[in-house]
């Protein structure tokens, strides 16, 4: 059989294990983080956050179309699948071609081909098993495909190289465009492999120098931020100057404008190619087909136009014209991060202008038929001094939590400016960050923490799948790279003889020994030696897929989630080096070793060293195959609800899943879920008024023209004198105050404002209302007040909170309003003494009830909670011990178990004792110990078995409990006085739980003085170290 045919059978051999894999493992439903707006949003083509990736959800729309409604997640995770799978399968191919060319010229003998096609299957597997790309492969989100993109187009750059001097080759130049131009549509990634391509056509028709290097880089990186920075968002920006220019100066409809501009474009691209083909110009030929084709795959965003203007349920910036199509592409929503030039996070305003003007936001105005500036932007874009501004910014956010991190990632000292401050007007001083700080902190933090270590997770080792923040208490115990070799591990992580059982056994821990990643040094080294040209094209693409990421990202700390998925661009490249290891071995040693043995051996062990070992590590904390908590949980939010509710919700996970189970699954379409980030936006706020599927808009009552972008975005309490401080306001007044212009207010900077009067504001009651329509249980009827009365703090509300507000002015009790459990008590605005717990959401009732503990805000109504967390709710695998449950889900545990605990204390306080018990018991099933180790948050659990007398269930949770904190209090006191002091607050959190146990069976529940002794032992041995170190 001929190696052509071998190379082919070996792609689609690696590509079976790669979707077997893969399919075998793959989420069956919707996943947390933005994979359930994916799929949401692709199944009926509706509109997500900037910038929309249209392609990707034609496609998710293609493979989901035909499904059942309860298949559709599974389709679209599938379609990840097989990107990955096809991902594989070009990495197979792309490494037989560099592999050949470290014997060029050679035959194709026997041990030539087992050597070549042996690194492909090395290179190709050792990817197809690791973490972040494996991650990706089984979720509905758009990393599998763009690294499918990326895998196509650089095999068929090098597929080019092969046959360049071919008649027609260039059709291959040609298709590469068309995939980019497709992949903007899909992620920006694929960009990054541009310089990498430029550099293959070079080394190919040019004889290479230094100097001609040097151009080549510069030209590679000019045509990617011409792509990216000029070409990608220019379209668009002269589409909506023409657009503006039609409509408002010419007075012609809307959509004019952009018409004709698409004809002028279009029409100039007609005659360059009509002009180059008839003069013979073939390369102005191929450029402009290159970009006819980049153009053809960059108009799919045309769709994000097409849908917005149907006015789907999720239509995030409501981009229904090219002139916010533009605001939407430039994710103006995310705000500006300085990347070569700008401000440190301690930079203060230029005290002779410190606001400059930023770009008008439009609106179109169907009555005068113009677009309307919504926002002038005048004087919104912060102006700082130009003595604290400096090149490449790295510590740029000036939020709290941000600057301690850059002062402990840099070590900042600074070095002091005066500077006269518009705040004080007097000179202070200002430690501005110096340059070396900043390096530090970009070395250290983004290029070390937020790649060099998700790098390590790949090749190396991982810890486990915590995030890790490494300058906090976690810093010995969450996300840490892990080799597996002790003396190596131990000097990043400390003494680990101690390790407790939660970190020993986690199944995310995978030790690599550095194998790979020594396996891909070989192959580096190997290719650099053999064959520098493409060692050097490889190496940029590594480069730019990882390093170059950093940089443009600029990372602030305390990131939401861990970012590896963005560079796994990088790790696909560095497996081409595993692979090359054994081409390179094979030619190193093949003078002393003869006969096809040594390649077959090579490429067994390497096998063995790397895809094994990957793959063995890896299985068991990338099997999601029988996962589906975060449906089940979006479910039960939704069920905690009472038919045509309004539910407050805040993250990401506490939307974006629910949003799937109502626009795919047609689940309790009935209930509004309103997200409290997005409702500081106008477009959000109009959608939310509309009407969707059998859920009402919420009622705000007020036109377009009182919320709009720029309007009412921050409103301060200036308290009317004319009006008695002390007396509680009709919170409608105060709504119609803040509302009506006339009442605005001028600032001493001449700034004109809307303002809120007061601060006791309260909500009439109709008792009569509340008590017939279910609102108030039948025994809280007696406590129903007349008025709920509240107080706002702080200085200022934002525009989410005024919408609430006119929300709660308007609803007269006619509709149910929750507020989702994992919100901050922030997100209450001041009303949770009126809250009732119904399940994993707070119900506002006109019934006061003071706090009683932590976070047992308002009443709790134990009938309806019991029936929907014991006898209703489907828990989607928690209760599965053999599931692995990663960060995010166990992060849902806290509010399973203090929910759980604080029914069963309600039920046990009103007698109930049979219901409690089961509901004790549905917690310990749900809640397991192999995937959810107990801890403090078990404690009312623990306290309401005894109270029920249960004293073998609750010894039994409290000494495991027990048993887990004390693992980690012995592993913190084993590390040196640093990181001890480190992890003080884990110290303290264990303590607190133990010392706790102390109480409940030494004085509340006094238990067998074996008992007694070993949790009083436990707690004073490691109270008396506490001391001891120092740590009160």
């Amino acid at each position: 059989m001929d190696f052509r045919r071998l190379n082919i059978i070996g792609g689609w051999f690696v590509f079976a294990i790669a979707m077997f894999t893969y399919g075998s493992t793959v989420e069956p439903t919707t996943s947390f983080w933005d994979c359930g707006e994916y799929i949401a949003t692709s199944y009926k083509m509706e509109v997500g956050h900037p910038p929309g990736a249209p392609t990707y959800l034609l496609m998710a729309r293609l493979v989901s179309m035909f499904s059942p409604t309860d298949q559709v997640a599974y389709m679209v995770n599938m379609l990840s699948a097989v990107s990955s799978a096809l991902t594989i399968m070009f990495l197979f191919w792309t490494i037989t071609y560099l592999a050949l060319k470290l014997i060029k010229g050679e035959e194709m003998s026997r041990g030539n081909t087992i050597a070549v096609l042996g690194s492909s299957l090395l290179g190709s597997l050792a990817f197809t098993f690791s973490d972040t790309f494996w991650f990706s492969a089984v979720e509905g989100e758009v990393y599998a495909t763009s690294s499918f993109m990326t895998a196509l187009v650089f095999w068929a750059i090098l597929k080019w190289e092969s046959v360049s001097d071919e008649p027609h080759s260039n059709r291959w130049l040609i298709f590469i465009w068309f995939i980019i131009g497709i992949s903007i549509g899909v992620h920006l990634l694929n960009l990054l492999a541009i310089p990498a391509i430029i550099f293959v056509y070079y080394f190919k028709k040019f004889t290479p120098s230094r100097k001609g290097i040097v151009t080549t880089l510069l030209v590679s990186v000019g045509i990617l931020g011409f792509v990216q920075l000029i070409l990608i968002p220019q379209i668009v920006n002269f589409s909506a100057k023409f657009e503006l220019l039609f409509t408002n100066g010419f007075g012609l409809p809307f959509n004019t404008g952009s018409t004709v501009f698409g004809i002028i474009l279009i029409s100039a691209i007609v005659f360059g190619l009509y002009y180059s083909q008839k003069k013979n110009k073939v390369l102005m030929n191929t450029i402009l087909l290159s970009f006819t084709v980049l153009f053809i795959g960059y108009l799919s965003f045309g769709i994000i136009l097409i849908r917005s203007n149907a006015n789907p349920p999720i239509d995030e910036n409501n981009p229904e014209n090219m002139v916010n199509l533009l605001s939407y592409l430039e994710r103006k929503q995310y705000g500006d991060i300085p990347l070569l030039y700008g401000q440190y996070f301690n930079s203060p305003l230029d005290n002779r202008e410190p606001y400059k003007d930023g770009t008008p936001l439009y609106y179109p105005d169907q009555e005068t038929g113009k677009y309307e500036i919504a926002d002038d932007q005048k004087g919104a874009l912060p102006n700082y001094a130009s003595e604290f501004m400096g090149f490449f910014p790295r510590m740029w956010s000036a939020k709290n939590n941000h600057v301690r991190a850059y002062k402990a990632w840099s070590g900042f000292e600074g070095k002091p400016r005066r500077y006269r401050s518009i705040v004080s007007g007097k000179e202070e001083i200002i430690n501005k960050p110096t340059f070396g700080e900043n390096i530090s902190y970009f070395v250290r933090y983004q290029l070390w923490w937020m790649w060099g270590r998700y790098f390590a997770w790949n090749f190396i080792g991982r810890q486990n799948d915590s995030q890790g923040h490494r300058i906090d208490s976690g810093k010995l115990i969450h996300g840490n790279m892990y080799s597996g070799i002790p003396f190596i591990d131990s000097m990043y992580l400390g003494n680990m003889e101690y390790l407790p059982d939660e970190l020993k056994n986690n199944k995310s821990r995978n030790t690599y020994f550095f194998l790979p990643f020594l396996i891909g040094l070989i192959g580096l080294y190997f290719q650099y030696k053999y064959d520098k040209n493409n060692t050097w094209v490889v190496f940029l693409l590594f480069a730019f897929t990882g390093i170059a990421i950093a940089v443009y990202l600029n990372m602030y700390p305390y990131q939401p989630r861990e970012r590896d998925y963005a560079f796994v661009g990088s790790f696909y490249t560095f497996a081409i080096w595993i692979g090359l290891a054994v081409i390179g071995l094979y030619r190193a040693l093949r003078e002393k070793i003869s006969g096809i043995a040594l390649p077959a051996g090579i490429t067994a062990i390497g096998l063995l060293a790397a895809p094994f070992l990957m793959a063995s590590q890896n299985w068991d904390d990338h099997n999601r195959s029988h996962r589906y908590t975060a449906r089940e949980m979006a479910r039960n939010y939704l069920d905690s609800c009472d038919e045509n509710a309004i539910l407050f919700t805040n993250g990401d996970n506490d939307t974006f899943p629910l949003w799937y189970l109502q626009e795919v699954e047609g689940y309790r379409t009935d209930v509004r879920v309103v997200n409290l980030m997005l409702l500081n936006t106008g477009w959000y706020i109009e959608q939310m008024a509309r009407k969707a599927y059998d859920g009402e808009g919420i009622p705000i009552n007020m036109s377009p023209d009182v919320y709009r972008e720029g309007k009412r975005t921050i409103l301060r309490f200036m308290e009317d004198k004319r009006l008695d401080q002390d007396k509680h306001y009709n919170l409608k007044t105060i709504v119609d105050y803040v509302t009506d212009d006339s009442k605005m207010v001028t600032l001493s900077n001449g700034e004109r404002t809307n303002v809120i009067p007061a601060r006791k504001i309260k909500i009439p009651v109709d008792r009569e209302k509340v008590i017939a329509n279910g609102t108030v249980p039948p025994r809280f009827a007696d406590q129903i007040v007349d008025e709920v009365r509240f107080e706002a703090k702080g200085r200022y509300i934002l525009k989410n909170n005024l919408m609430v507000w006119a929300m709660l002015a308007n609803f007269n009790w006619d509709r149910p309003i929750y507020f989702s459990v994992t919100m901050s008590q922030d997100a209450f605005y001041g009303l949770e003494d009126y809250f009732i717990q119904e399940g994993f959401a707070y119900r506002l009732i006109p019934v006061k009830t003071e706090k009683n503990g932590f976070r047992d805000f308002g009443a709790v109504n134990s009938e309806k909670m019991y029936e929907r967390l014991v006898q209703k709710f489907n828990w989607g695998g928690y209760e599965n011990p053999d599931l692995w449950m990663d960060e995010n889900n166990k992060r849902f545990i806290t509010n399973i178990r203090f929910t759980m605990g604080r029914l069963a204390e309600e039920l046990v306080n009103q007698g109930d004792t049979a219901r409690a018990k089961e509901t004790l018991d549905k917690c310990v099933e749900v809640t397991v110990n192999e995937n959810f180790p107990y801890n403090g948050t078990l404690a009312s659990i623990i306290e309401q078995y005894y109270r029920l007398g249960e004293k073998e269930k609750a010894n039994d949770l409290l000494m495991k409990t027990v048993e887990n904190e004390r693992q980690y209090l012995q592993f913190a006191f084993s590390q040196d006085p640093e990181d001890t002091r480190r992890m003080k607050s884990v110290i303290r959190q264990s303590l607190s739980m133990i010392g706790q146990a102390t109480m409940y069976v030494s004085e509340q529940y006094p238990q067998d003085e074996s008992i007694k002794k070993e949790v009083n032992d436990i707690y004073t041995e490691y109270v008396t170290l506490y001391q001891s170190e120092g740590l009160q």
